[in-house]
C-alpha cells in the first residue's frame, strides 16, 4: 500500500467510526493486585512524583515549534455515547489525544478514564466540578483540583500529568500554586481555540484551527459536542496533508 493509500485508509476509517452506531464501551474493572502474603504488612505505595519538563513555564501552551506536531486537547465531560465515538475515531486515525477530565463527570462515568487510557492518550485533572477556579480563593482552588486528582488516583494509580482551569484560558498565580501543590508542576494552557463550545457548525470548527494551528500548537476542543465530533475526520486530514502529527501532549514536549 503506497503512502497515499494508506492516508485515505485511516481517513476512511475515521469518518467511518463516526458515521456507525457508538459501541459501548466494556466498562470492565481494573481491580488492584492482592497485596503480597507476606507476614508484614505491605507498605502503602508511595505516590508518583510529579512529571517535570525542564526549560518550560509553569503554564504551557505550545511545545517545539521544530517538529511537526500537535497537541489536540480535549475539555473532558459531556455525552459519554461521543466521546467514545470520538476517542475510536482519533485512534482510527492514528492521531493520540490529551482529555482533561471533570471529576464529576469522571464520578458518573469512571469507566471512561481507563478507556482514554487504554487508547493511548493522555488523561488530566480540568478541576473536579467545572467552576470558575481563577475566582476563588487559593485553598478552596486547592480544593477544587484535588478533588479530581483523587479521582484519577482512585481510578487509574495517577493523578496524571496534566491540570487545565475551568472557565479560564489561563491560570492565576494563585491557582498556578495551587495546581503545584496538588501536584501539577505545569498548568496546560492553550493557543488554538476551536471555539467548538459555540456549536459553529463543523466547517467552522475545521477553519478556526486549521487557519492558525502550526508545529508544536496546543489546540482547545470539547468531548461532548456534536460540531467537534463532525469535525474530526476533515481535521485531522488536513493535518495529515501538511505533515503534522496529533501527539499526546506528554509527547509533544518529552
Amino acid at each position: 500500500m503506497t503512502p497515499t493509500d494508506r492516508r485515505g485508509a485511516l481517513r476512511a476509517g475515521a469518518a467511518a467510526a463516526l458515521a456507525g452506531a457508538v459501541t459501548a464501551a466494556c466498562g470492565t474493572d481494573r481491580r488492584p493486585a492482592d497485596p503480597p502474603s507476606a507476614a508484614a504488612p505491605a507498605e502503602p505505595a508511595a505516590a508518583p512524583l510529579p512529571r517535570r519538563f525542564p526549560g518550560r513555564p509553569t503554564e504551557i501552551d505550545h511545545g517545539p515549534r521544530d517538529r511537526a506536531r500537535v497537541a489536540l486537547t480535549f475539555h473532558g465531560q459531556g455525552d459519554p455515547a461521543v466521546a467514545r465515538a470520538l476517542l475510536t475515531a482519533a485512534e482510527r486515525a492514528g492521531a493520540r489525544l490529551t482529555v482533561l477530565a471533570v471529576g464529576d463527570w469522571l464520578d458518573r462515568y469512571p469507566d471512561l478514564a481507563r478507556r482514554i487510557l487504554d487508547g493511548g492518550h493522555d488523561l488530566g485533572n480540568h478541576t473536579q466540578r467545572h467552576v470558575d477556579i481563577n475566582a476563588m480563593t487559593e485553598a478552596q482552588a486547592y480544593a477544587e483540583i484535588n478533588a479530581c486528582a483523587q479521582r484519577l488516583r482512585r481510578l487509574t494509580g495517577s493523578i496524571g500529568t496534566w491540570f487545565r482551569p475551568s472557565r479560564a484560558p489561563h491560570a492565576l498565580p494563585h491557582v498556578q500554586r495551587a495546581a503545584a501543590r496538588a501536584g501539577y508542576p505545569h498548568v496546560l494552557g492553550y493557543e488554538v481555540d476551536s471555539l467548538d463550545f459555540t456549536s459553529p457548525g463543523a466547517p467552522a470548527v475545521v477553519r478556526n484551527v486549521t487557519g492558525p494551528i502550526r508545529n508544536g500548537s496546543v489546540v482547545s476542543l470539547h468531548l461532548g459536542y456534536a460540531d467537534t465530533v463532525a469535525a474530526l475526520p476533515a481535521l485531522l486530514a488536513d493535518l495529515d496533508r501538511r505533515g503534522l502529527r496529533a501527539v499526546t501532549t506528554t509527547e509533544l514536549l518529552t
